[in-house]
C-alpha cells in the first residue's frame, strides 16, 4: 500500500484518511462548542434594560446609567480607543453617539460605513472595553452638524419637508435605515452585543409639525430588528410634543429646575427618570466668544442630580472637533444664521485633543462613589508638539485653476461660499445653498452662468498639483487663491496646533484630510492636527484662502480659543 510522509511520519493511505478524519471531526466539534457558547451567552441574556419601576433595571438587577456622548465622526479613529478608556476611567458605564445621515449617505444611494466611519468597528469596541450603547440613530440628530445631520441632497426635492412623513422624505429614511440597522441589530443587548437603548429621532418636542412622524419612526426601528428599550429625548418645552407611545421620554437640561423634574415624573409615573443631554458646556460661533460652563457651577447640579436617584448622560463628555465642512449654523433668536466653529471641544470634561480637565477629575472623584471597585488608572496623554513654522512655497489663484470656456470675453466671477446649513429649529426646508435668485447688471439679467462647483474633497486638492498655474510667492498673490507647503516631521507625528495669525479666512487640508475652516474674527484661533494625521518625513499643507496671508504657517502646542464668556 501507498505510504507518504507527513510531520516527519511514513503513514499509510489508510491512516492519512483516519487523520484528516479526526481533524474533520475536531474541526466541527470545534465549532459546536463555539456557537454554544455564544448561544448559551446570548440566553442568557433574556432581560436587557428596562424601565418598569422608577430604576432602570438590567438583567433584572438595579442599574443607573452613568453616560457620556463621545461621537466617533468627530474624533481621528486612532484616537478612539484612547478616548473610551479615558471615559471609562472617569467612571462612566455607558457611552451614547448620534449616527450622521449625512456622511454615511453623502449622495443618494451612495452609503459609506468605512474607516472614519465604520460604526460597528465603533460599536465592537466599546463592547470589548466593557462600555454599554445608547444609540441615537436619528435620522435628525441636530448636534450642531450641518442640517442636523440630514444630506443636503433631500433638498433638490423643492416640495420637501424635512422631518414630516412627506413620502419624499419617508422614503429616503426607509433607505438609510435599510442599511443603518442591519449594521446595527447584531450589537444590540439581547444578540450579545453593548447596545441597551435605541432613541427614537432627537427633540421632535421642539419642532412637532406631523404627529405621525414619531409613531413611522418608531415603527422604521422596530420592523427592521431593533428590540432594545426606546428612548426619546427633549428640552422641558418640548416634552409636551416630542414623546411616543411605547419609548420611555427623557430631559435634557444644563441647570436644574425641580419642577421640570415633577412635570416628568408627572408624565410617566412609577418610571426611571434621566437626563439624556447634561450639557456640560456650550458651543461656540464665529464672531462670538468661547463659551465655558465652570466646574463650580456643574458639579452641584450632577451632584443634586445623582442624589435624586436619576440617570444622566453628559453631553458632552468628548466634543472633538468639526473636521471638513460639517458645522451647523445657529438661527434661533437671531436675525441671521451664525455659523459654528471648527473646534467642539464644547468645554466639555475631555478636551478637544482628549486632555484631562478640572471637570474630569472632580466627576472622576464623584462618579467612584456610585462604584464598589476602584475606577482604573488613567491612561497617558498624548504628546503635542509646536513645529517650528514653515514658510508658504507655492500659490494659485482660485481662477487659474477653473476652466473657462471663451476667457476672451468680460467676465463676472463671483465666489458662493457655503458656512454651514442651520442643524435646529423650524427653518430646516429653507437651508438651500448657492446663487438663489436673479442677479442683475444695470437692470439686465445675467443668463449662462458657469457653475464650478468647488467641493474642496481630497480628490480636488491632489488634482491641483497638476496645474500648471502655481506660482512662487515671488509673485504678488491673488484672492481667493490656494497655498501650499510642507511641514517636515523628522520623528514620531505628535499632535499639534496650526495658527494662522496673519491670514483671512479659509481652509485647511493636511495630506488631504480637511482638518476645517479657519476666521480671523474668532474665536478660535487654532486648527487641531491629530498626529496620527501626519508622518514621518514630509507633509503637504494646502491652505484656501479669501483674503490676505502673510506667507507662512505656525504651530502651537495648546490650543487657543479665544476670550471667554459664560454659559447664560
Amino acid at each position: 500500500m501507498e505510504s507518504s510522509s507527513m510531520f516527519g511520519l511514513r503513514l499509510s493511505l489508510k491512516q492519512r484518511y483516519f487523520l484528516l478524519l479526526c481533524v474533520a471531526v475536531g474541526a466541527i466539534l470545534a465549532y459546536q462548542y463555539t456557537r454554544n457558547r455564544a448561544e448559551v451567552r446570548t440566553m442568557s441574556r433574556v432581560e436587557g434594560l428596562k424601565a418598569n419601576s422608577s430604576q432602570f433595571t438590567l438583567e433584572g438587577k438595579p442599574f443607573r446609567i452613568l453616560g457620556g456622548s463621545i461621537h466617533y465622526f468627530r474624533v481621528p479613529r486612532a484616537y478612539w480607543e484612547d478616548r473610551l478608556l479615558k471615559m471609562k476611567a472617569c467612571g462612566l458605564n455607558t457611552l451614547t453617539t448620534y449616527v450622521p445621515w449625512n456622511l454615511h449617505e453623502p449622495e443618494r444611494g451612495v452609503f459609506n460605513f468605512e474607516d472614519q466611519l465604520d460604526l460597528e468597528a465603533y460599536l465592537g469596541l466599546a463592547a470589548s472595553l466593557g462600555l454599554w450603547v445608547i444609540l441615537r440613530p436619528g435620522p435628525y440628530i441636530c448636534a450642531e452638524w450641518d442640517l442636523g445631520g440630514l444630506p443636503s441632497w433631500l433638498l433638490r426635492d423643492h416640495n420637501m419637508k424635512l422631518r414630516t412623513t412627506y413620502p419624499g422624505f419617508t422614503d429616503a429614511v426607509k433607505s438609510f435605515f435599510n442599511h443603518l440597522i442591519r449594521k446595527v441589530a447584531p450589537y444590540q443587548y439581547s444578540k450579545g452585543g453593548p447596545i441597551i437603548a435605541v432613541q427614537v429621532e432627537n427633540e421632535y418636542g421642539s419642532f412637532a409639525k406631523d404627529k405621525e412622524y414619531m409613531p413611522f419612526i418608531k415603527e422604521a426601528l422596530l420592523s427592521r430588528g431593533i428590540t432594545e428599550l426606546l428612548l426619546t429625548s427633549d428640552n422641558k418645552e418640548g416634552l409636551k410634543l416630542g414623546g411616543v407611545k411605547g419609548a420611555l421620554e427623557t430631559i435634557n437640561f444644563q441647570k436644574l429646575n425641580p419642577n421640570d423634574i415633577k412635570y416628568l415624573d408627572g408624565i410617566q409615573p412609577q418610571k426611571p427618570k434621566m437626563v439624556m443631554e447634561y450639557w456640560s458646556g456650550w458651543f461656540d460661533l464665529w464672531g462670538d466668544l468661547h463659551h465655558v460652563y465652570t466646574a463650580e457651577d456643574m458639579m452641584p447640579v450632577v451632584t443634586e442630580i445623582l442624589k435624586l436617584d436619576m440617570s444622566i448622560n453628559l453631553y458632552m463628555f468628548h466634543g472633538g472637533t468639526n473636521f471638513g465642512f460639517m458645522s451647523g449654523a445657529f438661527a434661533v433668536g437671531k436675525p441671521a444664521p451664525k455659523s459654528m466653529v471648527t473646534s467642539y471641544d464644547y468645554d466639555a470634561p475631555l478636551s478637544e485633543a482628549g486632555d484631562y480637565t478640572t471637570k474630569y477629575h472632580l466627576l472622576r472623584n464623584l462618579f467612584s462613589l456610585y462604584h464598589t471597585q476602584p475606577l482604573p488608572e488613567l491612561p497617558s496623554l498624548q504628546e503635542r508638539r509646536a513645529y517650528q513654522p514653515v514658510v508658504i512655497q507655492q500659490h494659485l489663484s482660485l481662477w487659474d485653476s477653473l476652466h473657462f470656456t471663451d476667457k476672451g470675453k468680460r467676465t463676472l466671477s463671483l465666489l458662493v461660499e457655503n458656512c454651514g446649513r442651520v442643524n435646529y429649529g423650524k427653518t430646516l426646508d429653507e437651508q438651500r445653498k448657492g446663487l438663489v435668485g436673479d442677479i442683475e447688471l444695470n437692470r439686465r439679467i445675467l443668463r449662462d452662468f458657469i457653475i464650478h462647483s468647488l467641493d474642496m474633497k481630497p480628490g480636488f486638492v491632489n488634482r491641483l498639483e497638476s496645474s500648471g498655474h502655481w506660482m512662487s510667492l515671488r509673485h504678488r498673490p491673488s484672492f481667493p487663491g490656494f497655498f501650499q507647503t510642507r511641514l517636515y516631521v523628522n520623528s514620531s507625528p505628535k499632535d499639534t496646533f496650526i495658527k494662522l495669525p496673519g491670514w483671512g479666512k479659509g481652509v485647511v487640508f493636511i495630506n488631504g484630510k480637511n482638518l476645517g475652516r479657519y476666521w480671523f474674527i474668532g474665536p478660535q484661533q487654532t486648527l487641531y492636527v491629530p498626529g496620527p494625521w501626519l508622518h514621518r518625513g514630509d507633509n503637504k499643507i494646502t491652505v484656501f484662502e479669501e483674503q490676505e496671508t502673510d506667507g507662512k504657517i505656525q504651530f502651537a502646542s495648546s490650543p487657543d480659543y479665544g476670550m471667554t464668556v459664560d454659559v447664560q
